[in-house]
């Protein structure tokens, strides 16, 4: 097993975590919500396969507001039309950040995003795709578990075999 990253170099952690603060702080300034902000992290989290990040920030979309079924839908944001234009914007944003390079199609996304979303949250988006992204990395090199959580999101305790 690899050592976690953030136990690895905590002064690089802190600042990571320092930086985060900065992006969620300013994108809410510059007019994000926290719907459309976990949205972001959910899907890029999807797209990369991390487990820790995805099981974290799909439970903390659902305390943002963020309803189930837009949850279980966002595979498939494209095709489905419960999502509104500025979330449409953000998740292509996400999407572009995720799988670079950019192409043709990534970066008429981005085209798009921002004019829907004018220059400043546009930004904000990038720069929230950038942090998940990199906390993604993270916690995929790391291996960060996932442990089992009760319906109301409590860490189940494995019970010892006998």
């Amino acid at each position: 097993m690899r050592p976690y990253l953030d136990k690895a170099e905590p002064e690089a952690w802190k600042a990571a975590q320092a930086l985060h603060q900065v992006i969620t702080s300013s994108a809410l300034e510059r007019g994000l919500t926290p719907v459309e902000t976990e949205l972001m992290k959910v899907r890029a989290s999807q797209q990369n396969g991390c487990v820790f990040c995805l099981d974290m920030h799909a439970r903390e979309a659902r305390v943002a507001g963020v309803p189930q079924q837009k949850l279980d839908l966002l595979a498939a944001w494209r095709e489905a039309t419960l999502f509104t234009e500025r979330e449409r914007a953000v998740l292509g944003v996400v999407e572009a950040a995720t799988r670079l390079p950019l192409d043709e199609n990534s970066a008429a996304d981005l085209e798009g995003a921002r004019a829907e979303l004018g220059d400043a949250a546009f930004a904000a988006a990038e720069w929230v795709a950038v942090a998940i992204n990199t906390f993604n990395r993270i916690s995929i090199l790391s291996e960060h578990p996932v442990r089992p959580r009760d319906a109301e999101g409590r860490i189940i305790r494995e019970q010892s075999r006998s």
